[in-house]
């Protein structure tokens, strides 16, 4: 239940205002003031004195997954009539000739059919990647501001959605890479990240830049490395001399140096560079040069860190 006001104690009296179940009234113990109505904002039901009666007269809640929002009317697919019955002969081909009309006049203008087929391209990209449908719900929310400030005009579909994708997983606290997004899209890395950071400033999107932590585990879990190795980068990554390296890099390749680091420290559990390059989607390059900066700030002795 939601109130239309805030209210526990009787303004006049000072009794202890309860709601009424039969009239749904907020009213006072004592005096039988009525300070306010209660809100009921679940599901309406319709029953008539027969006991008969459509107990749903709620369709689905709105959503931003489909082009309409999920608020128009559409021909069941079911053809069946009131008792059940299959419907058959003429009467069904008729029917199906209407819905395949009704469904085409719901789609007119071209701002609606840019909006199918993003929300086909995004539901089919967020499949792959098994996201949540709240991330898929915020992501098709970015989409459709997008849309409206005809960021799409000159873009790719594919590159608009990717992005869009990519914003709210970002903003949701999930961390895929680039690479794990353009595997799965027609678009490549680049042309996502320069068509995110574009959707970022337009949109004015308050997201928070990616900590290396969030990819470890990721990175781990592809490595096949046991929980000592992963604890081991954690632990690695709350050194604030390492932080200080961290400052302006990427993270990926942080989390990737990290990783392989603690991999050095358990020769048990070695992993090459290569490995742990594909593992993070960065070059050994960049995993050299984050590692060796790392050594250097820990005074560490990178010929002998293998043997320890």
């Amino acid at each position: 239940m939601v109130y239309d006001i805030d209210i526990t104690k009787c303004q006049e009296c000072a009794g202890r205002v309860e709601e009424n179940s039969d009239t749904g009234e907020m009213e006072c113990n004592d005096c039988g003031l009525v300070a306010g109505q209660a809100i009921d904002m679940g599901k309406d039901y319709r029953s008539f004195s027969d006991g008969s009666g459509d107990s749903e007269r709620h369709g689905m809640k709105k959503t931003y997954l489909i082009h309409d929002g999920g608020l128009s009317t559409d021909i069941s697919a079911g053809y069946k009539d009131a008792h059940g019955k299959a419907i058959t002969g003429d009467f069904r081909k008729r029917l199906y000739r209407l819905r395949r009309h009704h469904q085409r006049s719901r789609v007119q203008k071209s701002s609606e059919r840019n909006m199918v087929q993003a929300l086909y391209e995004l539901q089919r990209l967020a499949s792959h990647m098994g996201l949540s449908e709240s991330v898929r719900e915020q992501a098709a929310y970015i989409y459709k501001k997008a849309a409206e400030k005809k960021l799409v005009q000159g873009r790719s579909i594919e590159g608009v959605v990717a992005a869009s994708i990519h914003a709210a997983c970002r903003d949701n606290g999930i961390h895929r890479t680039l690479d794990e997004i353009g595997r799965h899209s027609r678009i490549g890395r680049k042309e996502i990240g320069r068509t995110y950071r574009k959707v970022k400033q337009d949109l004015g999107l308050k997201i928070r830049p990616a900590q290396p932590s969030g990819f470890v585990s990721s990175f781990c879990s592809k490595l096949e490395v046991p929980v000592l190795i992963e604890s081991e980068a954690f632990t690695l990554l709350e050194d604030p001399r390492i932080r200080k390296v961290a400052a302006g890099r990427s993270p990926t390749g942080i989390a990737a140096a990290v990783v392989y680091l603690a991999c050095m420290k358990y020769p048990e559990n070695y992993r090459t560079q290569r490995d742990v390059a594909q593992a993070a989607g960065v070059t050994e390059v960049t995993i050299r040069n984050r590692y060796n900066e790392i050594c250097d700030v820990l005074g560490l002795d990178r010929r002998v860190l293998g043997k320890q």
